[in-house]
């Protein structure tokens, strides 16, 4: 199994952070990426209905012969791993508890921040995961619902962004944290203006390559890295036709997704 690919999916596009920190930690290992951005977002589904279109996903992947799944979104890691752990054959990996294991390691005051998607913070899975690590730690999660449109419009580096994110960051500043997790794979590429904004004293938690590194000791736990001498390949298939987030993802990340797959649900 070594030599199959990664299968890597999302509910839409923002999961190729996710890929890029895979790309970087782990060349030699091919990845099958697949977004649905034919139901995307999946933050106002219902769990049934999120476990459901998971499942759906997950399985396409293991027709690609995937010899592990990396769940690269927070609202199916936080609503659907445990299905997904029960159903499929093969292991499969979140972004949740990789990023809180980093945030539990990185806070000096036991005080941690976490921004994310609406349905992310709503459904309390950091705050579980994170006093499932420190029942001591002290957790202030909030929801920043406007940064997901303004990264899909490429404004990473715009005034009017910089506004919005400190309007969702001071409440969380003035509350102390000393540590922010990034609960949702589109906010790497706003990780630069958000560390900037934050300032120095605030360690950011990046749940892409936290997972990524996550993905890496799973492998060699498995026994199933590939060689060194093979030539990672990755491949690039959404649910409907990708629009201009894609090549926003891809210029942000400088990853060459190569000709994008459609594939039909």
């Amino acid at each position: 199994m070594a030599a199959q690919p990664i299968g890597v999916f999302d509910s839409g596009i923002g999961g190729l952070t996710v890929v890029a920190a895979l790309r970087a930690l782990l060349p030699n290992e091919s990845i099958f990426y697949l977004g649905d951005t034919a139901r995307v977002p999946y933050g106002g589904k219902s769990a049934a209905t999120v476990q459901r279109y998971s499942l759906e996903i997950a399985e396409m992947l293991l027709r690609e012969n995937a010899k592990t799944v990396v769940i690269a979104c927070n609202t199916a890691s936080a609503l659907a791993l445990p299905r997904l752990e029960e159903t499929l054959p093969v292991t499969v990996t979140g972004v949740i508890l990789p990023g809180a294991r980093a945030a539990i390691a990185q806070t000096r005051s036991g005080h941690i921040g976490v921004i994310g998607t609406r349905a992310t913070i709503a459904s309390g899975a950091y705050e579980r995961a994170l006093r499932s690590l420190d029942p001591q730690v002290r957790v202030t999660a909030r929801a920043c619902p406007l940064l997901v449109p303004l990264i899909e419009e490429g404004w990473l580096e715009s005034s009017i962004t910089d506004e919005i994110i400190l309007q969702y960051l001071a409440p969380l500043l003035d509350d102390g944290v000393d540590t922010l997790v990034l609960g949702c794979t589109h906010y790497p590429l706003l990780r630069n203006a958000i560390a900037r904004l934050a300032g120095d004293k605030i360690a950011l938690v990046d749940s892409a390559q936290n997972c990524a590194l996550a993905v890496r000791d799973l492998l060699g736990r498995e026994s199933l890295r590939a060689s060194e001498s093979d030539r990672g390949a990755l491949r690039v298939a959404l649910t409907d036709p990708p629009d201009a987030f894609l090549r926003v993802a891809r210029e942000a990340l400088q990853l060459d997704v190569g000709e994008v797959e459609v594939r039909t649900l």
